[in-house]
């Protein structure tokens, strides 16, 4: 006998456009088992690095002691950083995961500090606030200088505040890109979501990522991006998606409280539009 919960249908005659890639299915199936007509639009997708030559060298750097610290912005990062030893050189994973219990660990949000827990690790100093802005205010009172600061990109952006300020304060930093994002549907999906937005057809569009943000404006212009957007209810996963979108005009309504991740932005969708 089946005795899981039934979900209540609270989002009945409910369009909501989905950007998500790589939780899509995830996140669209909270929203269906609640009613909800999910409009998929995968805007990005995620890759290993093109060339895993640069990532390896910075693991075999990191085995040997390199850094005394890791900043870590995403757990995909640290995934990927696994996934690209076990697929080119898995003899580095152990020492790896060795070393990385021993340098002192940085997160900027919950996703990296979970992909810690899968390790049977987690973090020594955790952001406040998930942004790069709070990572550097944990780090403001530490004695940096002197110290070498291994920082996992997101993506291939550089984040030269984080960046500058560590230099400023006397540390070396050792970057590492282990991952990129590349287009996940061509320009016309985009293009025709817009359409579908603009036309009123859809209820909330949730965004989950800031290249997500920045793939929609690279395909359509700020005008008709604003228009469109102006006609539906704009939800954002946490405050970093959120300022991506205010940084281009774009006004957030809704948004987790505390904790960003996909079901909280569910249940704050839900109770919007319910």
């Amino acid at each position: 006998m089946n005795t899981a919960p039934v979900e209540k249908r609270t989002l009945e005659n409910r369009t909501i456009a989905v950007p998500e890639s790589r939780e899509l299915d995830v996140f669209a199936a909270m929203l269906e088992r609640r009613g909800a007509t999910v409009l998929r639009c995968p805007m990005i997708s995620i890759k290993n690095a093109p060339d895993p030559a640069p990532v390896l060298e910075w693991i075999r750097k990191f085995n040997q002691g390199a850094c005394d610290d890791l900043i870590l912005l995403t757990g995909e990062g640290l995934r990927r950083l696994l996934s690209c030893m076990e697929q080119n050189a898995p003899q580095l994973r152990d020492p790896f995961i060795a070393r990385l219990a021993q340098a002192r660990k940085i997160t900027r949000g919950p996703k990296p500090a979970r992909a810690l827990r899968e390790l049977g690790l987690k973090p020594d100093i955790a952001a406040q606030t998930p942004t790069t802005e709070g990572v550097i205010a944990e780090l403001r009172s530490l004695p940096l200088a002197g110290r070498t600061v291994g920082v996992q990109l997101y993506g291939t952006e550089p984040n030269l505040p984080l960046i500058e300020f560590l230099r400023d304060a006397g540390a070396r930093v050792l970057t590492v890109a282990p991952y990129v994002y590349a287009d996940a549907v061509d320009d016309q999906a985009i293009l025709e979501l817009l359409a579908a937005l603009d036309a009123g057809k859809v209820h909330a569009i949730a965004f989950t990522s800031t290249p997500q943000v920045a793939r929609l404006f690279a395909v359509a212009d700020v005008q008709r991006i604003q228009r469109a957007l102006a006609n539906t209810l704009v939800a954002a996963v946490g405050p970093v998606v959120a300022a991506t979108l205010s940084d281009h005009g774009i006004a957030v309504q809704l948004m987790p409280e505390d904790s960003f991740f996909m079901k909280p932005l569910t249940t704050a969708l839900e109770q919007a539009l319910a």
